[in-house]
């Protein structure tokens, strides 16, 4: 099975992305030189646009069958599937892959490892992923080294709540039912089997946040980078989304280039999220998907090691 090829060192991907021509800087990112800035999906042998950045929706309340009907959904297992849909942004990503795992929480057992070294230092990466793993995501932010805001599993509080009107709480329980909280009210129900906060918040009940709306509210609307979210669909199910560089195969993938956080928003919209958040990505983002029943395994590794993972693994008493 083919696997992608590992990122290119830091220098020269910055090296790489300066060359990137007279497009680069804020302003291309929010319109090109004919132009509102869109997204486009390659579809049935033709770029597809389904998004422009000035007709941009405040609310989903429903995905994007242009979006939706070009995945091709690959099973891993019960309960945990994938696909993968090639992008166009504006300069300087220009192209993009997206890689989507959809996971039904009823389904598969999902866990939080918190790994860092004695000096307390991130010192997860995907190598360090146990071997029954159908899934391993970082999750959440860090600052310092440190997970950001609230972690919980196992029905401990191990990390005190971080405060922010972009913030974002996701608990799971041993049943699968997910629940989400934004902004700063945060409850931990009882039977948290994973719980954790991240920013910024990309989708609240399909409404798009207003800081995401217009560039007012203190948030880098123009910044491109690699992306890694995490959002709920309508019937339950949790969608784990990373965006790679793809203008250049897979020997580039790790360039920190992709969409904005507002295109983010709408990606994880159109592909059926109601609730969604950004997980930490540039340099960090990182995802393994495994079959375990034909042994394959598909990385897409990451340059920084972070201190909080979500695995997903078979349920004891999953159908095989």
């Amino acid at each position: 099975m083919r696997t992608p090829r590992a990122p290119l060192p830091l220098a020269l991907v910055l090296a790489l992305s300066l060359s990137a021509g007279p497009a680069w800087g804020p302003a291309a990112a929010i319109s090109g030189p004919r132009g509102p800035a869109t997204l486009s999906i390659y579809r049935s042998g033709e770029w597809r646009a389904w998004w422009r950045a000035d007709r941009a929706p405040e609310r989903w309340s429903e995905a994007d069958t242009s979006v939706t009907g070009a995945l091709v959904w690959q099973s891993l297992g019960p309960g945990l599937e994938w696909a993968t849909l090639r992008l166009a942004c504006p300069a300087p990503t220009w192209r993009a892959k997206l890689i989507v795992a959809r996971l039904d929480p009823r389904v598969v057992a999902l866990s939080l490892e918190m790994d860092l070294t004695r000096d307390k230092r991130p010192a997860w990466s995907l190598e360090r992923a146990p071997k029954d793993a159908m899934l391993a995501v970082n999750a959440g932010q860090f600052v310092g080294g440190m997970p950001w805001g609230w972690v919980a599993f196992d029905e401990r509080q191990l990390l005190r709540p971080g405060y922010g009107p972009l913030s974002s709480a996701i608990t799971i329980d041993a049943a699968g039912n997910v629940r989400w909280g934004h902004g700063d009210s945060l409850m931990m129900p009882r039977g948290v089997t994973v719980g954790f906060q991240s920013y910024p918040t990309l989708l609240m009940d399909g409404l798009v946040p207003r800081e995401l709306r217009s560039p007012d509210h203190g948030v880098n609307l123009t910044h491109r980078d690699a992306r890694l979210a995490l959002g709920e669909t309508r019937d339950g199910r949790l969608l784990v989304v990373l965006t790679r560089f793809d203008a250049m195969g897979d020997i580039t993938g790790g360039m920190p280039l992709g969409p904005t956080t507002p295109e983010m928003a709408a990606i994880m919209g159109a592909l059926g999220a109601r609730d969604a958040v950004m997980l930490d990505g540039g340099i960090s983002a990182q995802l393994l998907l495994r079959d375990l029943g034909r042994k394959s395994t598909h990385r897409w590794s990451g340059l920084r090691k972070v201190p909080l993972a979500m695995i997903a693994r078979r349920r004891v008493d999953a159908p095989r």
